[in-house]
């Protein structure tokens, strides 16, 4: 069976590669992270997974209009504290579109990897996502794995994010607290 995997890094995507290869998933990893900042960081990010494309011979379906980073910033601006949600449900939202349209019927994503994710989010849009365009949802637990591929990441010196994403948690990153007016 095909599956439709929403990848926000190389890293992200190892273990959850590994596990659903093992189990005889033909994997398609698909790249639409419009929320990334700079750009600097984003190019950094794409080009970790075009190497893991190359490293483990994947079928990757890049989405790389950087201006949609505009669209993401009017989505969460004066929603801050929200911005995770509104971030899950763009980025899943077209992962869904697009495996509808490769006629790929589940898909998901590497976020399920992060302890830092808000994975109980993410489940939840994802299945109403899966209701919404007729395909299925995986909702698996990868953050056992998270560990392993970070140092399997390592190993293959590929691109280690220090943050998340969005310009508000790279602030985070740096600032430790941001308060919200």
């Amino acid at each position: 069976m095909k599956i439709l995997i929403h990848t926000c890094c190389s890293n992200c995507a190892l273990y959850p590669v590994e596990i659903l290869q093992k189990r005889g998933f033909e994997i398609v990893l698909y790249w639409h992270n419009p929320n990334i900042h700079p750009y600097s960081e984003y190019k950094n990010r794409l080009e970790s997974v075009n190497k893991l494309e190359n490293l483990m011979k994947l079928t990757v379906v890049y989405d790389q209009d950087y201006r949609e980073f505009y669209k993401f910033l009017r989505m969460v601006m004066g929603k801050e504290k929200e911005r995770c949600q509104i971030c899950y449900q763009l980025r899943l939202e077209r992962t869904a579109k697009k495996s509808k349209e490769l006629n790929i019927e589940l898909f998901t994503t590497t976020l399920l990897v992060s302890p830092y994710q808000k994975f109980d989010k993410i489940l939840k849009i994802g299945k109403e996502l899966a209701f919404k365009y007729g395909i299925s949802f995986l909702t698996e637990d990868f953050r056992e794995g998270f560990k392993k591929g970070m140092n399997k990441a390592r190993e293959l010196e590929l691109f280690r994010q220090k943050y998340c994403g969005c310009i508000y948690s790279e602030a985070e990153r740096y600032l430790r607290q941001i308060e919200y007016e």
